[in-house]
């Protein structure tokens, strides 16, 4: 047996694998040594671009404000990307610091949560994530919306025709900064840099053709791709209209400790962070498996985020083989917005090719958020709805009713909430592989969603 350490939900011990089982994980990178230190160096030395006091002085003499009438934006991420926002690790003070020492008032220094077409959070959510010293200083910590029509600024057009409707509030600032994580993403290749603004800031109508099944049906729009990745494109292209002044992004490993510190130019310092993020993201394999055993990750705190981890494990299913996924879904909405639980309940009704038979018909009206389901369907074109089996202690059988697949419980026999959550995988694992025989293979992602398998 291999004990492993369980990486999501509160219970990390007793997760025995028995040796038939691959263990699939990525090169773990070194980190930071001094991570507050590297922090500081980053924003010191920015990568292809004026170091920020410069920037704040050049802004004062282009707008003919004093430092202290300037106003900035700093632009998070929400909860569902672990970036380091407070701690010895955190990347907002010693920005909302540095500003302050260039004479920009606090009052006048905006925090801005990128929700994309997601919820916004309540402040007790935010006091969590942020520095205190943030909210003591005076700062604007809001979220948001993409719905509010009134607070949207049209800057125009993409080259494909997407409008490009911007949050007005970071339009409209003088400094304009960005925040972020760069890991694996499943339709973008990577997130970080130009994502902070497109879709993090973007009104709903800006998705129709960025996030629409045509572009997303490009086999280019996946994981650790950027050339010729038309979903990239379309990002950059937007947030490159709406103009980022410095970004500090970040990447980390599985424990969320710094591995790179990543400042400077949008372009120049998002590119260097994939590329070191691609040094140690891709796991090399040479095979596929009977059945794939995978989990949510951080990202999972809903089971719309938990798509990316479906479609990294169909990479590496063999066609009707098996998946088995479990999640921590803590989020107050456990699986996503109305019109999400609305695509889910198409695909689980017709199936996957009537699915994509209809979100790409030219009479398919576009619905925000059929893209996710859209991801999970990539699975669905390599195994049936029933070899896919999902566990979270959050989900009951309303929500088993809405998704996709099956409940493990199903196929364990065990009930809701009973055991730990690696007792429900490894209980399934068990009945299935006593279902099919010993003569199969299996797999375990240990790094669930942001391992991306890549065949040499």
């Amino acid at each position: 047996m291999t004990d492993m350490t369980f990486p999501i939900g509160p219970d990390k011990t007793g997760f025995p694998l028995p040796p038939q089982v691959d263990v699939l994980t990525m090169p773990h990178p070194p980190t930071l040594k001094h991570p507050g230190q590297a922090v500081l160096d980053a924003i010191d030395a920015p990568i292809a671009s004026s170091q920020l006091p410069d920037i704040v002085a050049g802004k004062a003499v282009e707008t003919g404000k004093k430092a202290r009438d300037l106003s900035a934006c700093i632009v998070i991420s929400d909860s569902t990307r672990p970036v380091p926002y407070k701690g010895e690790q955190g990347i907002l003070w010693p920005l909302v610091d540095l500003l302050q020492e260039q004479g920009v008032q606090a009052s006048n220094i905006r925090v801005l949560v990128a929700t994309g077409t997601h919820r916004g959070h309540t402040e007790e959510e935010l006091r969590s994530m942020l520095d205190p010293r943030v909210f003591d200083a005076g700062c604007l910590v809001e979220n948001h919306d993409c719905h509010a029509d009134d607070n949207l600024s049209h800057l125009g057009k993409t080259k494909r025709g997407s409008d490009i409707l911007i949050n007005s509030d970071y339009v409209n600032s003088d400094i304009k900064i960005l925040t972020g994580l760069v890991e694996s993403h499943f339709m973008a290749g990577a997130s970080g840099g130009r994502k902070s603004i497109c879709p993090g800031l973007i009104g709903e109508d800006s998705t129709f053709i960025f996030h629409g099944a045509p572009m997303l049906a490009d086999e280019n729009s996946c994981a650790l791709v950027l050339d010729g990745n038309p979903c990239h494109e379309e990002s950059l292209e937007m947030a490159t209209t709406a103009g980022a002044d410095f970004i500090v992004n970040v990447t980390l490993d599985g424990n969320f400790d710094l591995t790179g510190v990543f400042a400077g130019d949008l372009v120049k310092a998002h590119e260097a962070a994939v590329t070191h993020l691609k040094s140690y993201t891709a796991i090399k394999v040479d095979k596929k498996y009977d059945i794939v055993l995978t989990h949510a990750g951080f990202v999972g705190i809903n089971h719309y985020q938990a798509a990316k981890a479906g479609v990294e494990a169909s990479r590496l299913v063999k066609e009707g083989g098996y998946v088995l996924m479990v999640a921590d879904n803590t989020d107050t909405d456990m699986i996503g917005s109305i019109a999400y639980r609305t695509m889910l309940q198409l695909l689980k009704l017709t199936g996957s090719e009537a699915f994509d038979r209809t979100i790409l018909s030219p009479d398919w009206t576009f619905i925000p958020e059929q893209w996710q389901v859209q991801m999970w369907n990539r699975m669905f074109k390599i195994l049936p709805q029933d070899h896919f089996f999902y566990y979270s202690p959050q989900f009951g059988p309303e929500e088993y009713r809405i998704c996709p697949g099956e409940p493990m419980e199903k196929l364990n026999g065990m009930s809701r909430g009973e055991g730990t959550i690696p007792q429900q995988l490894l209980a399934a694992m068990n009945a299935l592989v006593e279902k099919l025989g010993d003569d199969i293979s299996i797999c375990w992602m240990q790094d669930g969603p942001y391992g991306v398998p890549l065949y040499e």
